[in-house]
């Protein structure tokens, strides 16, 4: 069965991140990574790291969402609070879906859902950056309501190669 097939015949459900979807987020985030070319990561952090990071979000309160089909991960958002008292009202947006699973609306719903428990969480800035070549994103950002507020030259280097990143914000409060 091909890709397209599989997506025909299996919904895809978007649910808040449990403990027992960390060994297949932590697949997806891998297979992302390695595409080089949409994340910052070459590969997953190793699964221990991942793991951590996954409870740590769940336990913060942290928006953490994961797209499944029959139990398997292939999308996700999160938006972690940022550390410093001063800056607790803001978080950073970080997402990925598996390539089967790109332009289905799904970066959509994971984002919506995401946004939507960092408003009931209290955020009110929320941020991401994007890399400047990846206009699918960037579009999707834009009509969910995120603004461009600067770019930042040769900010990421891949195999070589520079890359610029878009630097986006949306603010809660003025939604």
């Amino acid at each position: 069965m091909d890709s397209t097939e599989a997506r025909s015949l299996s919904p895809v459900a978007v649910t808040a991140t449990a403990a027992d979807h960390i060994e297949s987020f932590h697949k997806a985030l891998d297979l992302v990574a390695r595409e080089r070319r949409y994340l910052t990561l070459m590969e997953a952090f190793p699964f221990p790291d991942t793991q951590k990071f996954v409870l740590d979000m769940i336990k913060q309160g942290n928006p953490h969402f994961v797209a499944t089909v029959e139990d398997e991960v292939v999308g996700w958002c999160d938006i972690s609070r940022h550390f410093f008292p001063a800056h607790r009202h803001r978080g950073s947006l970080g997402m990925g879906i598996i390539e089967a699973y790109r332009g289905q609306g799904l970066g959509r719903r994971l984002m919506l859902a995401a946004l939507k428990q960092a408003r009931a969480s209290g955020f009110i800035r929320i941020e991401l950056s994007v890399h400047a070549d990846n206009a699918r994103a960037i579009a999707l950002y834009e009509r969910v309501g995120f603004l461009k507020e600067g770019v930042q030259k040769r900010s990421v280097l891949i195999d070589g190669r520079f890359l610029d990143a878009v630097n986006m914000a949306i603010l809660l409060d003025e939604q």
